[in-house]
């Protein structure tokens, strides 16, 4: 005990050392918080929303336009949510360029599900500042900052020869020194983290992975300094040096990594399947009405007893060729989300490579802020759509009158009702709830952290080795 005390006071004389920890902990202090904020303003933004439509519905001074359930259909408006979890506020994710609220009406429903993707890519390139940016790319700065010369400045110093003389095995000095900058660090990245968890009620299962990830991932980047500090060099060149690695493991190979999945897995935007429908739903316009309404009961036989459209304009009509614009534009829309899928797995792939890359897929799966949990809205939001044609369907092809009573009857969109189809059977669940546009999202099989976990330890593991070697690899070389 007196020894790492020791070792604390050396550890803390150095002002630069102290600063440098102190600024780690204002980063991240300021990324949860950062990321608090957020989860406050997406939820008040949802509340908001709710109390919109709530007062919409509510003052409208005609809400059956007259006993026409087309009309209510078509201008009618429902809000649909997917609210911040506790652990949100750890990583943006997907909620950063994806929608999380969106308002919906029983028409065509790809071109709603995509209406919240316009965004300003330059805004959208600078990336969300928040726990994950900051352990990802900026802690281990820190963490080459108070390794780099663990070694080397006892070398430069002329205090190794004397050191590597002393009676025990002085790779345990090495580990010592090092674990004390590896708690150091943790501690100041931690403390924050644990904070906000316990104002946002993040459970202890959930908070044990993220500060398993926090763990890991330091880890990492210590086994990396200690690796590249046992070669005799200088502590300029091991600072240069990890600098390059630290450049290559989290800018170089994960953009290198993007572009291929890029390339293997090509998608469009989903502006793309917007455009595509508009395109069908427009040309219905110049095409026969009965041909319309025979394709649509081939697909639908429960409408094939309506009675045959009049000459004027009628909504049967208008929402069958809404409802064929979705089936048009299905297997574009599957292929969208399994090219989207494909390039998450790639990610998930290159996690056991590139640490980064592992953090931030396990941080934005705790978060519940990935792809999988957007195409899990996704999939809510269709349910929901489904419920909204079902109840209108009905006035609108058999001529029946919408009265206020039936206003009172409108769905209502909730995300403990609009539940995903369950994983173990995905495609008898998903038929069971009438969609026909998109297959349920995917799930995660194995725990992220697991990724971030391995490279930690194998690194600590190389590391240690190669602090086991400084006696031989220093012999005569001069300081």
């Amino acid at each position: 005990m007196s020894t790492l005390a020791h070792e604390w006071r050396l550890l803390i004389r150095s002002r630069l050392t102290v600063a440098a920890l102190l600024l780690l902990l204002m980063l991240t202090t300021l990324a949860v918080a950062a990321g608090m904020a957020q989860v406050r303003t997406e939820a008040a933004t949802i509340a908001r929303l709710t109390a919109m439509h709530d007062a919409a519905v509510s003052t409208n001074r005609d809400p059956t336009h007259g006993g026409d359930a087309g009309y209510v259909a078509y201008y009618t408006f429902f809000p649909t949510w997917q609210s911040p979890s506790a652990a949100s506020f750890l990583a943006a994710g997907m909620r950063d360029v994806s929608p999380y609220v969106l308002r919906v009406r029983a028409l065509a429903l790809q071109s709603q599900l995509h209406d919240g993707e316009t965004l300003n890519p330059e805004v959208a390139v600078l990336g969300r500042f928040d726990l994950a940016f900051v352990l990802t790319y900026l802690a281990p700065l820190f963490v080459i900052a108070l390794l780099h010369d663990l070694v080397s400045d006892e070398r430069q110093s002329g205090r190794l020869r004397l050191l590597l003389t002393l009676p025990g095995p002085v790779a345990a000095l090495w580990w010592r020194r090092a674990a004390l900058r590896f708690l150091a660090l943790f501690t100041c990245i931690a403390v924050p983290v644990v904070v906000g968890s316990g104002l946002q009620g993040l459970a202890l299962p959930a908070l044990a992975s993220v500060l398993t990830i926090v763990a890991a991932y330091l880890a990492f980047w210590v086994g990396l300094a200690m690796i590249v500090g046992a070669r005799p060099w200088r502590p300029a060149t091991h600072a240069i040096a990890l600098m390059g690695v630290w450049a290559v493991l989290t800018l170089v190979l994960p953009g290198l990594a993007h572009l291929v999945s890029a390339r293997a897995a090509p998608v469009g935007q989903g502006i793309d399947l917007t455009l595509t429908q508009r395109e069908h739903i427009n040309a219905a316009w110049d095409r026969p009405r009965g041909e319309t309404m025979q394709a649509f009961v081939t697909t639908h036989p429960e409408w094939s007893d309506t009675a045959p459209l009049p000459e004027k304009f009628h909504w049967k009509w208008y929402f069958a060729f809404h409802q064929l614009g979705d089936e048009a534009v299905a297997p574009d829309a599957r292929a969208y989300r399994d090219g989207m899928l494909t390039r998450q797995s790639w990610s998930e792939l290159s996690g056991w490579v590139l640490p980064g890359v592992a953090v931030q897929v396990a941080l934005q799966r705790l978060a519940d802020t990935d792809l999988h949990a957007q195409l899990a809205f996704q999939d809510r939001v269709t349910a929901f759509h489904d419920r909204l044609r079902a109840f209108y369907y009905p006035f609108v092809f058999n001529d029946v009158r919408f009265t206020r009573n039936d206003v009172a009857r409108l769905p209502r969109f909730k995300e403990c009702l609009e539940a995903a189809p369950p994983a173990s059977t995905p495609q008898a669940a998903w038929a069971e709830t009438g969609a026909h546009n998109t297959p349920p999202a995917a799930t995660v099989a194995a725990p992220g952290w697991a990724r971030v976990a391995a490279s930690g330890m194998l690194m600590l593991l190389l590391g240690g080795l190669a602090v086991r070697r400084i006696r031989l690899d220093t012999s005569g070389v001069r300081p």
